[in-house]
Order: structure tokens, then C-alpha cells, then sequence
């Protein structure tokens, strides 16, 4: 085909130099990408299918995973033309059919002097090999006259071309990468992205969702690498940012990313490691599954991970099978419960549970899904305690590894039987599992809360935030309004103010340490924008009017009018009342959540709006009964305000 000059944007594409540039100066892009490039230009606009690029980019070639090749083909292409897949100005995806090139191009012969040159770029390979003067094999010559170092020095180059030579036929393995790379550190941290729905259905976000939190578990439990929390990764769903970035916002060695898709009775999962310091392919592999064999997908993926990295765990237990059925619906429960949407996540639980009643992360998930129920609502919440409890115990009882379970009934302790001690020692089990759970450091940090321990509460939090950063960003402020440390409350809180200005979980427990501070002003502004955040606009703004007529009280007596007539719990109510000086009433609404067992008493009892009724022998009682201690910090947990 003639050399050709295609100019797009600010772009211009020279088939024959085969360079792509950007105001005149080039742009480093490597081969199969740039091939791709060059194919959806020519196309002039049509539509490309994924079988077309595959034929094309690598007919010759054989043991290519050609799914994995397309999609680091066109991240790549973006990344260059700096391009949004979800605002494109160049590519288009064609879901689960191909792709597009939308732009204007003028295109235009090549001159001579643009004529190609000699040879063209290869594509890295999997390994990137970068060969040092010891691994380069000597000229032909008689062993005969050679000293004994040298003849050394031959075979090491031989066994590191051999190495070499079946690190590119057979694919990357550890020893191979070890001796080809021995300054290049050990990878001991991942993050896993979230899978793309290559199905073309969005109606199965759901699916490849779940097959990102399932394989993130199975890493966890199946090596001994650290990994990134899924709250954490989830910021960078269809984000398609450089690798080596997110890498580094999430300080990790490596980046697992790729793909499924789910159509009719067939599974189609594709995975790449990827090293983030020099951005090069460590492993990949595709599995076709019927979806009846598709539930043990993480796993498998897991495991050929952990041995490839030679990280696996110590201890491998088998993957107990699950009803495919069953899976979906854990599937989509989960989904559900992860977008906030917890009151639909329940059926799909159950359902899970019912058609496989061995099935311990379905009980794991049901047994959540009841503890938010019976915290929040204001409905009598015994019941759904009661079935909470049992079905975080069959959880454990059915997988003692599962960390979930341990959290779970951990929290069913807590709320059932306000039983602190006995829900921190499965909190304890469950950190034992999952070094790196972030939401069993935070379970353990409220629970060190309500028991008084101040200090062991802040340390908890802190490894909850280092585990996952992403996930309760009021935490850290949370905790330390427990423990009255305003000042710092609102120091972590603006810090973290910048990277999370519309989080509903921070901007509340940002206004209650201003609050604590005795800065209304910042209080209100705080408890207006978290109105806003969570939806509530219209109580905004009746919140923002009331604040200037009558202060923060006015905020808070807008509050209660607005809950009137709501299912509100009983606990929260009486935080208004207290706060509002309204003693009878709030210690009649404690009285009542008393004799609800409301769940919300094992953490609300040392909240600082309840600190007007310490004196109150009525208030004390009520503590006793709960079995917790209930008294304001000392001076020596709260330095910063005296």
C-alpha cells in the first residue's frame, strides 16, 4: 500500500516512516498499537470488529492471546492521542462488536523523503529483555586457548540466551525473570482493576464486577501478596489512565487488568500482570468456561498468579463448588450492596442461600445486608438480629478461612448481644486471614471505641486507612471524635477534604468535630453540604435558612421535624434531643432502643451529644445495661483541646 499521511487533530500519522506525531514532534507508540492505528484510519470511519484486528495484528503468529492484545492495543492508542472513552473524539468502542475511528482525517500521498525505513519496531516481548555485556554471546572461536573465567563467562552467556529463548517460546516464569533481571525487586503488592464488561450488555456490569471483588479475595487468600482493597480500585473503573500512575496512587508493584465476557452459557475471562516500574508483561492467560464452571474462575486465576510470582500461601484449601445459579445471585446482591442499593441486595442474598444453603459467603453477605437493616431503620430490629446472628455463625461454621464471615459475626456479636469482647476476637481472626482487610480495621476500631480504649481505637483506625485510604474517609475523623480530640478531627478531615468534597461518610463526622470545637459556623456548613451530598436538597436548604435565623439549634430542630412521621432509630433521635438540652425526652428514646436492644446503643452510648447526660443516674442505668463504659475521655486522650 503507498505511504500515506494522515492528519487528525493536532495528530499527523506517517504510514511510511510509521510514526505518529503531535505538533511535529513523535510520539513514542510501539508496533502492534501504531498497526492498529493505521487499520482504523484506513477504515475510514466503518466499523473494525475485534476478529478483523486479530486477523490482521498477529494471522502469522500463534499462543497470542489476542483479547488482551486488543485491549492494551487501544488503551495504548488513547493514552497517545489522549483520548476519553467516554467522550471520544477519536476512538470509538463499538460494544462486543469493535471498534471505530470518528475524527475528520485528511490524508494526503507521502513524499519521497518519507519513504520507510529499512526495518520496523518489534513488540516487546512478554519478558522485556535487556541484555547486558555478560549476556552477549562471544564471536565462534576454539575453546582450546581460552582461560578458565572466560569459558565460564561463555556458558553463563549460553544458559542466559537459553533462559532467554524459553522466557519468549513458553512465556515469562520467575527464575527465567530473576536471571535476566537480578537488580529488579521482587513484587510483593497488586491491584487488581476492575474487569471490563466486554459483553456489550450493561445489564452485566454486575457480573464482571463480582469477578473483580471474587478474584481480589482469592489473591488475598491464595498468596501471600499484598492487595489493594476493591473500594480502592474501583476509582479507576473505565478510568484509562497510564498503568504505571495508578500504580503509584496506589503503591503497588503490579497491576492485574482485563477483561470478561458473559454471553448466553459461555464465560470468557482475560487477565495480564503487569509490573508498573517498567510497565512490562509478567503473565497472561484466557479461560473459556460453560457458566457452570465459571464460579471457580478467581481462584484459578489466583493461584496462577500467586505461583507465577512464587507467592503462593502456605496453605491452600479447595474451593468448594457453588450452584452457578447461586453464584449469580450473590453476584448481584453484592453488586448491589457495593452501590448502596442494600435493601434490594437482600433477595438476591437469600435466594443465593436457598438454592445452595452450604454456600458461606451467601450467609456472609445475608448476614451484612440484616446488621445495615437493623441499624438504620427505625422498625423493631430483634428479628433481623436474631437471623443476623445465625447466619454470620453458618458462614463460619461453613469456611472458617472466609475473613468476611469473622467480620460479620463480629458485628452480630456487637449488636446482638453487645458483646464487645467477644466481636473483637473475630475481628481479630479476621485480620489474621486478611492482613490487609481495611473494613476489619475499622470494625475493630469502633468496637475499641465503645470499649474506652482510646488510643488502641486510634491506632486500629490508622491501619484501616493505610489499608485502604479510599473506603470511610470520615473514619479517622470519626474515631477521633470518640475520642475528643477535636482538633485533630478537623486537621485529618480538611486534609482529606480535597480529594473527597462530596463524601456524605466524611463531611458528617467533619461538622460534629467543628461542632465539638465550638465552631457553629463550620458545623452548619459541613451538616448542609452532607445533606447535599447524600440528595436531601430540599432539607439543605431549609437547614441553611434555619442556621440564620436561629443558630446551629435550628439545624437541629429542622432535623427533627423533618424525621417526624419517618422510621427513624430511636438512638438518633435521642442524639437530637440530647444536643437540643431536651434531657426527658432523649433518655425516654434511649429507654425505648433499650428495650428494642437497638444495635446502635454499643456505639452511640460515648457519643459527645450525649455528654449532657452523664451526670443523669437515668443515663447511667441505661449504660449499665448495655454493659459498656460510657464516661468522656480523660485529658490524656485529648491533648489538642485543653
Amino acid at each position: 500500500m503507498p505511504a500515506q499521511l494522515f492528519q487528525f487533530g493536532d495528530f499527523r500519522l506517517d504510514s511510511g516512516r510509521f510514526e505518529l506525531l503531535r505538533d511535529g514532534l513523535p510520539l513514542r507508540l510501539e508496533r502492534k498499537p501504531l498497526e492498529l492505528l493505521l487499520l482504523l484510519v484506513r477504515a475510514q470511519g466503518n466499523l473494525v470488529s475485534r476478529s478483523q484486528i486479530a486477523q490482521h495484528l498477529w494471522e502469522s503468529e500463534v499462543f497470542v492471546d489476542t483479547e488482551h492484545g486488543i485491549n492494551t492495543a487501544i488503551r495504548k492508542i488513547r493514552l497517545a492521542l489522549r483520548d476519553d472513552p467516554e467522550t471520544p473524539r477519536f476512538i470509538q468502542t463499538v460494544p462486543g462488536m469493535g471498534y471505530r475511528f470518528i475524527a475528520p482525517i485528511v490524508a494526503t500521498p507521502a513524499t519521497p523523503a518519507e519513504t520507510p525505513p529499512a526495518s520496523q519496531p518489534s513488540d516487546p516481548p512478554l519478558v522485556e529483555l535487556e541484555p547486558s555485556p555478560e549476556t552477549v554471546a562471544p564471536s565462534p572461536k576454539s575453546s582450546a586457548g581460552r582461560s578458565p573465567r572466560g569459558l565460564l563467562l561463555s556458558l553463563a552467556a549460553v544458559a542466559l540466551l537459553v533462559v532467554a529463548t524459553l522466557a519468549l517460546t513458553l512465556g515469562p516464569h520467575p527464575v527465567a525473570a530473576r536471571l535476566l533481571h537480578p537488580n529488579q525487586p521482587a513484587i510483593a503488592s497488586i491491584a487488581v482493576l476492575p474487569l471490563d464488561n466486554l459483553s456489550g450488555d450493561p445489564n452485566q456490569n454486575y457480573f464482571a464486577d463480582g469477578m473483580t471483588d471474587e478474584l481480589i479475595t482469592q489473591l488475598a487468600r491464595d498468596s501471600t501478596l499484598r492487595i489493594t482493597s476493591r473500594t480502592s480500585v474501583m476509582q479507576y473503573k473505565d478510568a484509562h489512565r497510564p498503568l504505571s500512575e495508578i500504580a503509584r496512587a496506589l503503591n503497588v508493584d503490579a497491576i492485574v487488568e482485563g477483561s470478561v465476557n458473559r454471553n448466553g452459557n459461555h464465560v470468557h475471562m482475560t487477565l495480564q500482570l503487569i509490573r508498573a516500574d517498567t510497565d512490562s508483561h509478567i503473565w497472561a492467560n484466557s479461560y473459556d468456561r460453560g457458566n457452570e464452571d465459571s464460579t471457580t474462575l478467581p481462584d484459578e486465576a489466583a493461584r496462577a498468579i500467586a505461583a507465577r510470582l512464587q507467592r503462593t500461601a502456605a496453605s491452600l484449601s479447595p474451593v468448594h463448588p457453588v450452584n452457578p445459579e447461586a453464584h449469580d445471585d450473590y453476584l448481584r446482591g453484592h453488586y448491589l450492596w457495593n452501590v448502596g442499593r442494600n435493601n434490594e441486595a437482600g433477595p438476591y442474598y437469600r435466594k443465593a442461600v436457598e438454592l445452595q444453603p452450604d454456600y458461606a459467603a451467601g450467609w456472609a453477605g445475608l448476614s451484612e445486608h440484616l446488621n445495615v437493616e437493623a441499624m438504620y431503620t427505625g422498625n423493631d430490629p430483634s428479628q433481623d438480629m436474631a437471623t443476623a446472628e445465625a447466619a454470620a455463625h453458618k458462614a463460619v461454621e461453613l469456611d472458617d478461612s472466609l475473613a468476611h464471615g469473622h467480620i460479620v459475626l463480629g458485628a452480630a456479636l456487637l449488636f446482638s448481644h453487645w458483646d464487645a469482647l467477644g466481636a473483637l476476637k473475630e475481628v481479630d481472626r479476621a485480620i489474621e486471614l486478611d492482613p490487609e482487610s481495611g473494613q476489619a480495621y475499622h470494625l475493630k476500631a469502633k468496637i475499641l471505641c465503645a470499649l474506652n480504649r482510646f488510643d488502641e481505637a486510634n491506632t486500629a483506625q490508622a491501619q484501616s486507612t493505610a489499608a485502604n485510604p479510599f473506603e470511610h474517609p470520615g473514619a479517622r475523623a470519626e474515631i477521633f471524635n470518640c475520642t475528643r480530640r477535636f482538633k485533630e478531627a478537623i486537621q485529618d478531615g480538611q486534609l482529606r477534604l480535597r480529594d473527597f468534597p462530596t463524601s456524605a461518610d466524611l463531611l458528617g463526622p467533619l461538622s460534629a468535630a467543628y461542632l465539638g470545637n465550638g465552631q457553629e459556623k463550620e458545623a452548619a456548613e459541613m451538616l448542609i453540604r452532607q445533606f447535599n451530598a447524600e440528595g436531601n436538597l430540599q432539607f439543605g436548604k431549609a437547614a441553611q435558612a434555619a442556621f440564620a435565623k436561629r443558630g446551629f439549634r435550628g439545624i437541629l430542630e429542622t432535623e427533627l421535624t423533618f424525621f417526624e412521621g419517618w422510621h427513624v432509630n430511636p438512638v438518633d433521635l435521642a442524639r437530637l434531643h440530647a444536643r437540643l438540652g431536651h434531657r426527658d425526652t432523649a433518655i425516654h428514646l434511649l429507654n425505648r432502643a433499650l428495650d428494642q436492644h437497638a444495635p446502635l446503643l454499643a456505639f452511640r452510648l460515648n457519643n459527645p451529644d450525649f455528654d449532657s447526660l452523664h451526670n443523669d443516674p437515668r443515663f447511667r442505668a441505661i449504660a449499665q445495661k448495655v454493659g459498656l463504659p460510657y464516661q468522656v475521655p480523660g485529658p490524656s486522650h485529648s491533648p489538642s483541646n485543653n
